[in-house]
């Protein structure tokens, strides 16, 4: 049998980029910080992130069947920490944070992000305490083009380094 805490630390030596992952159910705007985030595939373009199943985000994405997602800028370690903490007020949530609205999902996009995508979930697949949403990229966005990735390695923010 394996020690989850091993386990932890094994893969957190796999360094990560951050993003929000966000989605609007019955007029209200849901956020969750994400790193389990990956391209899938070219044709059809698709891209695919893991929800916990016992996050309110969990039920909330799966029911609205449209998402977006915003990739992480270094100096937005703050956006990350914010829909990191489970069980927060939903109300005013945004207050604050930068943002737009996605024009195809409504979901709600971070300003200054690296990158953006809106999506329609496809596929959802059962993975231990984790559900698997496959979702079809129905538009894209580059808010910061000259930004650098805010990256998550072994329990800690990094910062990237150009050579």
């Amino acid at each position: 049998m394996l020690d989850v805490l091993d386990y932890r630390r094994v893969v957190g030596r796999f360094a990560t980029g951050v993003t929000v992952i966000t989605a609007m159910l019955d007029g209200e705007h849901h956020a969750m910080t994400c790193n389990s985030f990956t391209s899938v595939s070219l044709d059809p373009v698709l891209v695919l992130f893991c929800a916990e199943k016992v996050a309110r985000f969990h039920d909330v994405v799966l029911t609205s069947g449209t998402w977006a997602v915003s990739v992480l800028a270094q100096g937005q370690e703050d956006v990350s920490r914010r829909f990191a903490v489970r069980g927060r007020p939903l109300e005013d949530q945004f207050v604050g944070l930068p943002h737009t609205h996605g024009p195809i999902t409504g979901a709600a996009v971070v300003d200054c992000a690296l990158a953006s995508l809106e999506c329609r979930t496809v596929s959802t697949t059962d993975a231990g305490d984790h559900t698997v949403v496959i979702g079809e990229v129905l538009g894209l966005g580059v808010p910061d083009p000259e930004g650098d990735p805010l990256l998550y390695y072994e329990g800690r923010y990094r910062a990237f380094r150009r050579d």
